[in-house]
């Protein structure tokens, strides 16, 4: 491979690497700001849904038995202990802060890869953690699977852009100029 082509390689990676990236740090954003407003969302989906949350039949009854549960326990919190939501608070400020981290790999992928790596950990542990705490709280499997699906998204991009830096990093010990 020529000098020229490995520059052309290395811009490649280098753009793929900002993409994904930043879709990791996009996707943490969004999922932590999410946890904020709980009880507004549960308003919200309770005008969408309906009062049986059954969407006019759209949704299995399973579905809508459950987000009645959801939307129910979620009144009687916010009416007699709303502090409780301090803790969602903090969920979305871990969310922020790891958001945050990967900043660092959007400016130097192949230096701080390691955050590529935390990233796929994590991602690992997300399905371990949705089915022992899912299962202790009383979440119905389904749903779990649906909180386990965020550590596959997750894992995929931070696979991949574990690998593309590990590319990056060969070419540019071989390639004198990158930029």
């Amino acid at each position: 491979m020529t000098t020229a082509d490995r520059k052309t390689r290395l811009a490649g990676l280098r753009r793929r690497l900002r993409n994904w990236t930043s879709f990791l740090i996009l996707g943490l954003v969004v999922s932590g700001a999410t946890a904020i407003p709980i009880p507004t969302e549960m308003a919200l989906a309770s005008r969408v849904l309906g009062p049986d949350m059954a969407a006019g039949g759209a949704l299995p009854e399973f579905m809508a038995q459950w987000a009645r549960k959801l939307r129910d326990g979620i009144q009687a919190t916010e009416g007699a202990a709303p502090f409780i939501f301090y803790g969602t608070d903090w969920l979305a400020f871990g969310h922020f802060v790891i958001a945050g981290a990967f900043i660092g790999a959007l400016l130097d992928p192949v230096r701080n890869r390691w955050l590529y790596k935390f990233g796929m950990a994590a991602c690992v542990a997300v399905p371990v953690w949705a089915a022992v705490f899912g299962a202790l709280r009383g979440i119905p499997g389904w749903w779990r699977v649906i909180d386990a699906s965020f550590g596959v998204v997750g894992f995929i991009p931070a696979y991949l852009c574990d690998r593309w830096a590990s590319e990056a990093e060969t070419l540019e010990s071989t390639t004198q100029d990158p930029d």
